[in-house]
């Protein structure tokens, strides 16, 4: 937002000095990103008369002038041809610097001597281009600098506002803010319009179909008007905040966006087809061209203001080339109206069209300014361009919105702030921005009920109205103070734990972790071959899904990690994966809106069982590979009397090479080679290995802590025994005996080979054990260990039907 400091005390008394006031505008938040001295060390450039004009010797385009600076008569060579004798010039002196950096000296031009430049609006910094030399009005004193002479000595600010402060996109705003901070009253310029002829309602009419985008729509028409060039006094009002002189109509409008923050639109009225406005949505591709000359493609979702056939303008951004006015217009209907925010923002970001106008819509205007600034601006074009008002306005707000309320309590703006503040002041403070703000009536003798007008669409809550607060006293008088706060230690729960551990731990065993999406297809379970009863086939439909393939809320890991191995496997490269997935699934509960998300870990792997090397052999991997993997992963976790389970009831395994792990109970998973038929469905070509952990039952069961003991000082000693064992004794039993003996000292076993062929019968087998003993208080004799030991055999034989071999 740009402004000029004597614009601003047309609306306020201010007596600060610029400096102070660009650092008060900053500290109430209002940040002045730059103050620029308009004339400042232009006072050598004076006014003065020419005596003669004659043309150069020796160069056809330049003349020779006599000026008279009151004090002497100076000879000055002259490029511009819209001079004569006469004429009042700015006449700019020798060792005078110009904007740009340009020093003026004494020179000879073809021949002639000069002794200053006669400078254009464009070489003083006041327009961007002149066609000529500066001509100055007859009756202003020789020698005056030009500046101090036609009250052009100015100092310009440049506020760098956030988007919530569009209340501050006008001098007006800008005043508000200056008079709240200076405690000096606000004044508006008045307005005072003649009316005559017809009443405006007889001659145009205005229909809004879309009130919810556009809620207020206001017009007036003036007859008669006469194009043309703008006052002095306008045109350098607008050249001083960067705007460009258009016609004496058009400067009147952007003079009052910049004076009241409200944007407004002329349009001529004998091109209005119809002689009416209708705002209404485009229709779907259809085109219009802009001021601009840019011709637009719109889609249903952009407002357009329309005559009788087709749209004049795009709502709030710009106008269009088939109403503007033109040298020759002579009715005008002025516009004035408030749009929705969203609406500007969404058209004008689509169409890359960004316009002082839906600068200010787009951010909130003042749906309230909508009939001042009407007024304001017809009162303007009646005094700079002549005409006929007719009677009455056209206001058409079928649904008001009315002014935000909100309350404020004493108690809550101190502790927030860390002042003592009363009621009394942040009422005071309040109506100083033109906040209606009353002491509650209900004896809360702590509350103001607050009215926010509709120019401050930013204060929404309490907490804004504090801000307020904190802003008009001063952030200066509110005190440094250290934050404090307690620090707690929150203990990370036992599933994140357990998550962590798992994750690093499987990717130390060589798996990569794949993320699949949480949706996939309801088909994927008839491919994994799930029975009709399993209730995972009961899933979470989504009721938008992207497609088919993403319809419902995945119960299982296992169908889209096979799809990520069938794609790895697809490039003949990666035939030997190990892949992991480590996420939730999804589990309906009956009479609960939401399903239970249960946290799995699910994992595959095929191929070799090393990397191919002159070092390794080509053995593929089995179920044993999978299985040394869960106990990897689950070893440190201490699990309770932990168990392999032949039988379960997943459909998916092959038969006889799968396996459940158990503890204590609890099924926390299963492990196997899948079923052949479940492979081809995937078009998996080769034996896959699976495991499918249920993390939730492992939380269930809880971490096991990590015990240790001392080493023993002395000698371990093996003892060896093979063992013959009917064919359908497990391993897992043979340990449960060998360790339920419990035989003095024994501190490891293994079972380390077995056989079956000749010398044994058909369905034995002979198992061979390793049982290792250490006592942590003496070396144990020959005796002490066959005892032991023999408790071990002893047990296999009771329970298990073993036989020395």
């Amino acid at each position: 937002m740009i402004l000029t400091y004597s614009w601003l005390r047309e609306f306020v008394d201010c007596d600060l000095a610029p400096e102070e006031l660009a650092h008060r505008l900053t500290m109430a938040g209002l940040e002045v990103d730059s103050m620029e001295k308009i004339g400042e060390g232009l006072d050598g450039v004076i006014v003065a008369r020419l005596q003669e004009v004659a043309p150069h010797p020796d160069a056809d385009r330049l003349t020779v002038c006599r000026v008279d600076t009151g004090t002497e008569v100076l000879q000055v060579v002259c490029g511009a041809k819209n001079h004569q004798t006469g004429d009042l010039v700015a006449l700019a002196q020798v060792g005078t610097v110009l904007p740009g950096d340009f020093k003026i000296k004494k020179s000879k031009i073809r021949g002639q001597e000069s002794f200053g430049m006669l400078c254009s609006e464009k070489e003083l910094g006041l327009a961007e281009e002149s066609e000529g030399i500066l001509i100055l009005a007859p009756d202003l004193p020789l020698g005056k600098p030009v500046f101090e002479a036609l009250g052009l000595k100015d100092v310009r600010f440049e506020l760098g506002l956030t988007p919530n402060r569009a209340d501050c996109l006008s001098v007006v705003g800008v005043a508000r803010e200056v008079a709240a901070l200076t405690g000096r009253p606000l004044r508006l310029a008045p307005v005072s319009l003649e009316e005559s002829g017809a009443r405006v309602a007889e001659q145009t009419s205005v229909s809004i179909d879309e009130p919810g985008m556009c809620p207020r729509y206001a017009a007036r028409l003036i007859r008669g008007v006469k194009i043309g060039p703008s006052p002095p006094w306008m045109v350098r009002r607008l050249e001083s905040i960067g705007q460009r002189s258009i016609n004496n109509v058009v400067d009147v409008t952007n003079f009052v966006l910049m004076e009241l923050g409200h944007p407004l639109h002329a349009f001529d009225f004998s091109l209005l087809r119809g002689g009416r406005i209708v705002v209404r949505c485009a229709q779907q591709g259809e085109t219009f061209t802009t001021l601009d000359g840019q011709k637009r493609t719109l889609t249903s979702k952009d407002l357009t203001i329309c005559d009788a056939q087709g749209p004049v303008a795009l709502a709030g951004i710009m106008g269009g080339e088939n109403s503007e006015i033109r040298p020759d217009t002579v009715d005008i209907l002025l516009e004035s109206a408030y749009f929705n925010p969203p609406t500007i923002r969404r058209t004008s970001k689509r169409l890359g069209l960004h316009s002082e106008s839906s600068h200010r819509f787009e951010r909130g205007a003042d749906v309230d300014m909508v009939p001042r600034a009407l007024d304001r601006a017809a009162a303007l074009i009646l005094e700079v361009a002549g005409g006929t008002l007719a009677k009455g306005a056209i206001d058409c707000y079928p649904r008001p919105i009315a002014p935000r309320k909100l309350s404020i309590s004493a108690e809550k703006t101190s502790r927030l702030l860390g002042i003592n503040i009363d009621l009394f002041e942040i009422q005071k403070l309040l109506r100083a921005i033109g906040l209606d703000a009353v002491v509650a009536e209900d004896r809360r003798e702590d509350t103001l009920y607050v009215t926010v007008p509709n120019f401050r669409p930013d204060l929404e809550r309490e907490v804004d109205l504090i801000e307020e607060v904190a802003r008009l006293k001063g952030y200066e008088h509110i005190p440094t103070t250290m934050p404090q706060g307690r620090i707690l230690c929150h203990r990370e729960p036992t599933v994140r734990i357990l998550e962590r551990r798992l994750r690093d731990k499987i990717v130390a065993c060589g798996f990569h972790e794949v993320i699949n999406y949480a949706f996939n297809s309801a088909g994927l379970l008839d491919r994994l071959g799930l029975d009709a009863a399993d209730p995972r086939r009961t899933q979470v439909r989504l009721l938008n899904p992207l497609n088919e393939e993403q319809s419902v809320m995945r119960t299982t890991l296992v169908p889209s990690l096979l799809q990520s191995l069938a794609q790895n496997l697809a490039y003949r490269s990666a035939a030997d994966l190990r892949l992991f997935e480590l996420r939730p699934v999804f589990l309906p509960r009956e009479g609960d809106e939401l399903p239970v998300e249960n946290l799995r870990l699910a994992a595959v792997i095929c191929g070799r069982r090393h990397p191919l090397s002159w070092s390794q052999g080509s053995e593929l991997v089995d179920f044993f590979d999978i299985k040394g993997v869960v106990e990897e992963l689950l070893e440190p976790l201490r699990l309770p009397k932990l168990r392999w389970q032949a039988e379960h009831n997943e459909s998916f395994y092959h038969p006889g090479k799968s396996c459940a792990v158990q503890s204590d109970g609890r099924t926390l998973g299963t492990l196997g080679e899948l079923h052949p038929r479940v492979l081809d469905s995937f078009e998996i070509d080769q034996a896959t290995f699976l495991l499918d952990l249920d993390l939730g039952e492992l939380c269930r069961i809880g971490l096991g802590g990590t015990q240790f003991k001392g080493l023993s000082r002395f000698p371990g000693v093996y003892r060896d025994s093979a063992m013959v064992f009917d064919e359908a004794v497990t391993a897992e039993q043979i340990l449960d005996a060998v360790r339920g003996a419990k035989a003095a000292d024994m501190e490891d076993v293994a079972l380390f080979d077995v056989y079956r062929g000749k010398g044994i019968q058909e369905g034995k087998k002979s198992v061979a054990i390793r049982v290792r003993y250490r006592s942590a208080e003496k070396t144990l004799t020959d005796d002490e260990i066959s005892k032991a030991h023999g408790r071990i055999i002893k047990a296999l034989e009771n329970q298990l039907g073993a036989e020395i071999r």
